[in-house]
């Protein structure tokens, strides 16, 4: 008899433990849905005048908008601007959506370029991919289903110019070494892909990519991080490393950054907050919203940190120097404490085949300027295509 009781006790303790095991998995590591759809498909039709008039993305931000459908969820893509003009593809960064790069896009546009720009996956207007990593081949696949959603010819040789920004440039970079015959020319703005693991601190790299800490933790702690007031969005120690930014010596942080400071860099300047100009608040405003009205936001940023190509992308960038010289630039921040010119000099331009294989400038701004120092890019991409 007290056999059989032992036998039920053991029996009793398995099925408790199996069940709070499978319970607390299901609450701290939730399954994951194919297609996490979009704002536009989650009510934003049922928003007011009122209501539409704050939202601080507009669906209509750009003219010529289209929504492409795909086994990945649905793309927001803008298509504009002459339609025999040199056709520029626009690729953004990891927080925001493809508004940013307006002040770059609308004035070649006006120059005579056709222009595109698309939502990233899980930015913007775009649905979120529940069930894949967010690595260079989706990435990649995304940017061909763009290509193949318009009604005119982006691809076959020297089919288009690609700008990429900041996660965009990592991205754009491995697209051009994937297909080096159909860029004609490559301009990368403060991009990733060769940012090194130490400068974002070996506790942000645990919490991040190491998968230990539970889904949902670590998603209440990246929306934490993102919801802050903009006055103290950037962390104090960034603010620190730059405070000397006036001076003309070379910026070289000694404080290591974490990934959320990457996606809040990309919204305001942390030389000059405060204040932020009119438009860095708007972008923020549009981080904040996104966390309320994407769903599937917060699940792509942390896709994001572990699989796109924010770091050791050296086999790509090496592929880049095989390119004709004078055809990819590389544009970086004077005050960029993400990616910072003196590592991007040291690893990057090495790997380009040097200055006389690319074209190589600093421009005034922090990690944030294609939009705070919109004018000094252009300047410096018309320059390097020979545009006046």
């Amino acid at each position: 008899m007290e056999e059989v009781r032992s036998t039920a006790v053991i029996a009793t303790t398995v099925a408790v433990t199996v069940a709070l095991t499978s319970l607390a998995r299901f609450a701290l590591w939730p399954e994951k849905k194919a297609i996490i759809p979009g704002p536009l498909s989650t009510g934003f039709h049922k928003l007011s005048k009122d209501e539409l008039a704050r939202v601080p993305y507009s669906p209509d931000t750009f003219p010529g908008a289209r929504d492409v459908v795909t086994p990945y969820g649905n793309i927001r893509v803008y298509e504009f601007g002459p339609e025999d003009g040199r056709k520029v593809l626009f690729i953004h960064g990891i927080s925001t959506s493809c508004m940013t790069l307006k002040d770059i896009a609308i004035p070649l546009a006006e120059k005579g370029c056709r222009v595109m720009l698309f939502d990233l996956f899980g930015r913007g207007f775009s649905d979120a991919p529940g069930d894949v990593p967010y690595d260079t081949r989706l990435f990649v696949t995304q940017i061909l289903l763009v290509l193949a959603s318009s009604s005119l010819s982006w691809t076959g040789d020297n089919g288009l110019h690609v700008v990429g920004y900041s996660l965009g440039g990592g991205i754009a970079a491995n697209f051009a070494a994937t297909f080096p015959n159909m860029v004609e020319t490559l301009i990368l703005l403060a991009p990733a892909g060769l940012i090194r693991p130490e400068n974002f601190g070996g506790i942000s790299r645990l919490i991040f990519t190491s998968g230990i800490v539970p889904e949902r933790i670590l998603s209440w702690i990246t929306k934490y991080r993102l919801r802050q007031p903009i006055a103290s969005s950037v962390s104090k120690k960034v603010r620190m490393s730059i405070s000397d930014a006036s001076t003309k010596a070379p910026l070289k942080s000694e404080h290591s950054e974490d990934y959320v400071d990457l996606a809040i860099q990309e919204a305001i300047d942390p030389v000059d907050e405060p204040p932020q100009t009119p438009f860095e608040i708007q972008v923020m405003d549009c981080v904040h919203w996104t966390l309320d009205a994407h769903k599937g936001f917060v699940q792509a940023f942390m896709s994001t940190i572990r699989y796109a190509p924010l770091m050791d992308q050296h086999d790509y960038w090496r592929q880049l120097a095989k390119r004709k010289p004078g055809t990819t630039a590389v544009l970086l921040g004077k005050n960029d404490n993400m990616i910072q010119r003196d590592d991007y000099t040291e690893d990057a331009l090495p790997l380009l085949g040097g200055k006389e294989n690319v074209y190589w400038r600093v421009v005034p701004g922090s990690h944030n300027f294609p939009f705070t120092h919109g004018s000094q890019a252009l300047e410096r991409i018309y320059e390097f295509w020979g545009m006046e």
